[in-house]
């Protein structure tokens, strides 16, 4: 079947196979050979919480995950082109038809205490996120998992309980990163990566020097790293442009213009399928009612969110988590536009003449949460709805606000499939479920789309799907953001990958000092 994602996937590393015979591909970027070392690396995240803990499973957002990414390593990795490369494994193969993956782990790799990697850690590494307690976001996947282990000292087959033409995908996510095995103290940071773990305060900063036995060439430049959380996006833009810091996530779109007439400062703007989202709990009145969420949905000017705030940096967002630029995007639905009648109309058909609902929100949201909520309250105030915004503290949001406050705002990364983010926020079991919304159509197609290997029939699937987000769905999704950071001219970088800020959350392992 020349069109389908297993024959695409054994061409791809087919592809790989002869780069690596010719010594171009060993997990390398294409700067790797202008890269130099040295230097102190200081950069300023958000997103991370007074809670977070070094165990991979545990992970709620992106900043702890980029923290222990600069110790820490995983089998694959996402390319700028979110295509999978080899990392820890050296190659990777599915068969019988996408149920069998068998991965060949590269030799001569140890961890920073000196431990040389085996099968044995990744099995472990990987187990961790199927413990019965675990709200890892790639539990659904592993949970798919019938067998793991060990064929020799390199060899790792894992066996799935049904097709998954994408599982190698979730090994790529930052929750996968992989851990000696027989951890119990995770926040030691102790991993296969780049840099030593020296300190870790959470929720402030973390900081490590060079691995010496580090295997991965070209990258790992810095002698150090340290990595702070600053939610507060003046004082990150204050100290980048004061040489303070080299390189923040996330500026200020306020102040866009201004930076970008910096000359001692790069912006980095990708656009990607990073999502803001409005999550509706809808266990919980009145989110429980269709017509009240589809009224929620249409009080809601997504362009003048893209045009004031996000100075045009973003697309409009059709209540679904699949970008336009997805070649599954299902261009056949109407796009759902600002529309105070039909915002009433289905206020009416749920019983009510107007409505009152609190939204939580705080700037951790891509530094524009409390502001898109302001414009959504005077938005949603024509066409009936009292939106009363509850500010939220940023340091302790994902951890008493996300999943718990019945309507508040978040934000997902970029995942390379659609399978990656529907298993992970729309399924009923998914783990990272926030509006606890449920579909049973909607699940059986999810199951059908991992094992489906044919493109079209695919596409078909993950539309329909689609549709009944657009339609029932517990979450208003607005718009797609580029994802923009910025550092100073003395960094270097090769193409930066946009699934995630800071090069897909490997800016340390990846930069240098020019």
């Amino acid at each position: 079947m020349t069109n389908s994602i297993l024959t695409n996937r054994r061409q791809l590393l087919a592809g790989m196979s002869a780069f690596a015979a010719a010594g171009l591909l060993h997990g390398m970027p294409t700067h790797a050979q202008a890269s130099r070392q040295g230097g102190k690396f200081r950069y300023a995240i958000v997103g991370a919480s007074i809670s977070d803990a070094f165990d991979p499973s545990t992970f709620a957002d992106i900043a702890p995950g980029m923290m222990s990414w600069q110790s820490r390593s995983n089998l694959v990795e996402l390319g700028a082109d979110l295509k999978l490369k080899p990392e820890l494994a050296e190659s990777f193969e599915g068969t019988d038809q996408a149920r069998k993956w068998v991965f060949k782990l590269r030799k001569g790799v140890e961890f920073h205490n000196g431990k040389s990697l085996t099968p044995e850690d990744v099995i472990f590494s990987l187990s961790l996120h199927t413990r019965p307690d675990s709200k890892s976001s790639i539990k659904p996947t592993l949970d798919g998992i019938a067998d793991m282990k060990a064929d020799g000292k390199d060899t790792l087959i894992i066996t799935l309980k049904e097709p998954n033409a994408d599982f190698p995908f979730a090994l790529a996510d930052y929750h996968a990163q992989i851990v000696p095995a027989g951890t119990t103290n995770f926040n030691d940071g102790i991993g296969t990566g780049p840099y030593v773990m020296k300190a870790f305060d959470p929720g402030v900063r973390c900081t490590g020097t060079r691995f010496a036995n580090y295997w991965k060439e070209g990258h790992g430049n810095f002698d150090e790293v340290e990595c702070l959380a600053i939610s507060d996006s003046t004082a990150r833009m204050n100290a980048l442009s004061t040489g303070d810091l080299d390189a923040v996530m996330f500026v200020d779109l306020k102040t866009l213009g201004l930076i970008e007439r910096n000359p001692a400062i790069k912006v980095i703007k990708v656009q990607s399928g990073a999502h803001m989202t409005l999550p509706m709990h809808v266990n919980v009145a009145p989110f429980d009612n269709n017509d009240v969420r589809q009224a929620l949905k249409y009080a809601l000017d997504r362009q003048e969110l893209v045009d004031k705030l996000l100075r045009g940096n973003a697309v409009v967002g059709n209540d679904h988590p699949i970008p336009p630029s997805s070649p599954y995007y299902a261009a056949d639905i109407p796009q759902r536009a600002y529309d105070p009648e039909k915002t009433r109309f289905h206020l009416k058909k749920a019983g009510l003449d107007k409505l009152s609902v609190q939204l939580s929100a705080s700037n951790v949201i891509l530094d524009i949460g409390s502001d898109t909520a302001s414009l959504y309250r005077e938005s949603a105030a024509k066409a009936g709805i009292d939106i009363e915004i509850v500010q939220e503290p940023a340091d302790s949001y994902w951890s008493n606000v996300w999943q718990k406050k019945p309507f508040c705002k978040s934000y997902f990364g970029a995942r390379p499939t659609p399978d990656g983010i529907f298993s992970l926020a729309y399924g009923t079991n998914a783990p990272w479920n926030e509006s606890f919304w449920s579909n049973a159509r909607f699940d059986e197609l999810m199951k059908q789309g991992r094992a489906e290997l044919d493109e079209a029939k695919r596409k078909e699937i993950y539309g329909e799907m689609q549709r009944i987000l657009n339609e029932e769905g517990g979450t208003i999704i607005p718009l797609f953001p580029a994802v923009i950071d910025a550092t100073s001219d003395k960094i270097a970088t090769g193409t930066v990958a946009g699934n995630l800020n800071m090069d897909g959350g490997r800016a340390a392992d990846r930069w240098w000092f020019a």
